[in-house]
């Protein structure tokens, strides 16, 4: 039954409910709160069930792979959604939440890695700290970023005397700035707890750390700011107010989306290396079979041929068929 079920069932039910959470736009309804209640429940139970199914297939930890953490991820964003849509079923939340979840959903499907972090038995431990380090603190900056659109947006309206649209309630003001707040300092923690597990990390695998890395200098950049604003928020007074501490939010969630984006264009990040290498490795084969055929023994090309990644000719070939073996 478990393999059955197909990214496609959650990611429809959750599309489903923010398309019911739209019409509040239009239309009242006293059964679409039930509604809503039912398509994300069954969202919920389909994306645990697809993400046990995940662990029980590979037999590893959670966590292994990109494809599974951005699952992970918009699991605990959706679980967060479904608490408040049963705790206040008159906001209107979902506008907020929901585009965030099917973001998550959509960078796994299409864009993340699934091939398995190399994690050795001695720091299996400390690639799992930094690995849900990441994952509690990218959920909290987005729970930031999302009190902070809905802060702006309230703080829009009062300011210019227009009353509430049809559809749209949102928290107080006090409230969004609250969980505002907390949001950001406690997102500080998690990024910075997952930035200081992968340097012990990459001090162990490396011997250094490599502070030229992309991934590195975007992750540092971004600890930083939230380190700055956070750190300004506490100082200045005036930094405490809502509509300051959500453009301090806006920006954590820029950075969060730059060190994700880095993330997915350097493959090499957790030790999938290992994975991309043996893909060259049947590359090569392939290219092989291609000028000479399968199990046909090895002849030079008329002018040249590759060897690994790089262009070996006709003169560096000659050079090694006069060493022993006369094979480069």
């Amino acid at each position: 039954m478990l393999d059955k079920i197909t990214i496609l069932c959650f990611a429809a039910s959750y599309l489903v409910t923010l398309g019911l959470e739209a019409t509040r736009f239009w239309f009242r309804s006293g059964v679409r709160g039930a509604l809503m209640v039912g398509f994300s429940t069954a969202g919920l139970v389909a994306h645990s069930m697809y993400l046990a199914a995940l662990w029980t297939k590979s037999g590893v930890t959670p966590l292994f792979s990109e494809y599974d953490w951005y699952l992970s991820a918009a699991w605990i964003l959706a679980v967060i959604y479904f608490y408040f849509l049963c705790a206040r079923p008159k906001n209107s939340l979902g506008l907020f939440f929901l585009p965030l979840v099917l973001g998550l959903i959509v960078v796994a499907n299409f864009l993340a890695n699934k091939q398995p972090f190399a994690t050795p038995e001695g720091t299996r431990i400390l690639h799992i700290a930094h690995g849900v380090f990441l994952l509690l603190g990218t959920v909290t900056v987005l729970f930031a970023f999302a009190a902070g659109v809905m802060y702006l947006v309230q703080m829009s309206r009062l300011k210019h005397k227009r009353p509430p649209r049809q559809g749209l309630q949102l928290p107080s003001l006090e409230w969004l700035a609250k969980a505002n707040t907390r949001a950001l300092h406690i997102s500080l923690v998690l990024v910075l707890g997952g930035f200081v597990t992968g340097l012990v990390l990459s001090t162990l695998r490396h011997g250094e750390i490599h502070w030229t890395d992309p991934i590195v200098l975007v992750s540092s950049g971004m600890v930083g700011w939230m380190l700055i604003s956070s750190l300004f928020s506490l100082i200045y007074k005036p930094a405490r107010v809502g509509q300051k501490v959500a453009y301090l939010t806006m920006a954590s969630f820029v950075f969060l989306v730059l060190t994700l984006a880095a993330f997915l264009y350097d493959s090499r990040h957790g030790g999938v290396d290992g994975a991309n290498s043996s893909s060259r490795n049947q590359s090569s084969v392939t290219l092989q079979e291609r000028y000479f055929g399968r199990g046909q023994e090895a002849t030079w090309p008329r002018q040249y041929l590759r060897r690994g990644d790089t262009l070996v000719t006709a003169q560096t070939r000659r050079q090694h068929a006069q060493s022993p073996g006369g094979r480069p």
